[in-house]
């Protein structure tokens, strides 16, 4: 009877870890609330995706140029984002940061945002100074101070959090009870740039961010994800700064498969991609052979 009982235990063990690491797809999902570029020639919103569990929007990842007035087309609630990460600091994936962090002032938010984003080098500012100057108290918006200053009373604060570049490796950047952020440096030109990749109720999201795959980090931080989000900023024909800059889809379609990832979502299409997307396909099926769609603002996965 002691080792029936044993056995049984060892068994629930098993079953339980097992039905813990599975999608429990019907509490989550990844919401496109900018599919496009830094044209404003596109018709679309700037890079920003929110990703939902359980009815809340709790992680925010970029918040590019008209993103805000998605966010609110959402129905989501400022007072259920936790955490804001940013790939990079270009304006098409940070401009509306200001507009989210005034938007609180009209809630009754008490708890933290955490904020994380890549350290700084002689083109671009880190993810603390990034915030500062937009809202400390010699940025653009001072009267905003209250958010990110120690000596200054608010509600709630805003902590910035710089993540290195230094490894060319996937590292925990944060967890909270729900979810578990990671990151890993991937080459955007000569900019500090992050692909991110959010780990809740056992679903596995992956974003690339601009990126041109030199550094060939991609696919580790995506292994196994459910989901990866590339960015689809070039066509196959792309010479020059573009191609220095951004994949094209073969090198999508490499990844993907390489990662091994269930769903492929494009996003970040420009009007040099856009009306591409049968070439676009095609290419990327010769390597990846799971299912593939392409992004719109509002669009949820």
């Amino acid at each position: 009877m002691t080792l029936l009982k044993v056995l049984f235990g060892s068994f629930l063990l098993v079953f339980n870890s097992i039905t813990l690491a599975e999608c429990q797809s019907q509490r989550v999902k990844v919401q496109v609330l900018g599919s496009g570029g830094p044209e404003l020639t596109d018709g679309r919103a700037s890079s920003s995706y929110l990703l939902w569990l359980d009815g809340k929007g709790i992680v925010l990842v970029d918040a590019g140029a008209g993103s805000s007035l998605n966010y609110e087309k959402s129905g989501a609630k400022l007072n259920d984002i936790e955490t804001i990460v940013f790939s990079h600091f270009h304006v098409d994936h940070s401009a509306d940061f200001s507009a989210y962090i005034k938007g609180t002032y009209f809630t009754n938010r008490t708890q933290d945002i955490h904020l994380f984003g890549p350290e700084s080098n002689h083109l671009m500012p880190s993810a603390t100074e990034f915030t500062h100057n937009f809202v400390g108290s010699k940025g653009v918006y001072p009267y905003l101070q209250n958010y990110v200053s120690a000596e200054k009373q608010s509600s709630y604060k805003v902590v910035a959090k710089n993540i290195s570049l230094a490894k060319h490796t996937k590292q925990k950047v944060f967890q909270s009870k729900d979810y578990k952020l990671s990151a890993i440096p991937v080459h955007h030109g000569p900019l500090p740039s992050l692909a991110w990749r959010v780990d809740v109720a056992g679903c596995s999201i992956a974003f690339s961010g601009d990126m041109s795959n030199q550094f060939q980090t991609l696919a580790a931080l995506a292994k196994g994800s459910d989901i990866l989000i590339a960015h689809n900023a070039i066509p196959e024909s792309q010479k020059g700064v573009g191609r220095k800059l951004h994949m094209p889809p073969s090198e999508i379609g490499k990844i993907a498969k390489q990662a091994g990832v269930k769903k492929l979502i494009l996003s970040h299409r420009m009007n040099r991609t856009l009306g591409r997307e049968k070439e676009t396909l095609a290419i990327i099926k010769k390597y990846y052979k799971g299912p593939v769609l392409f992004a719109n603002d509002m669009d949820s996965f």
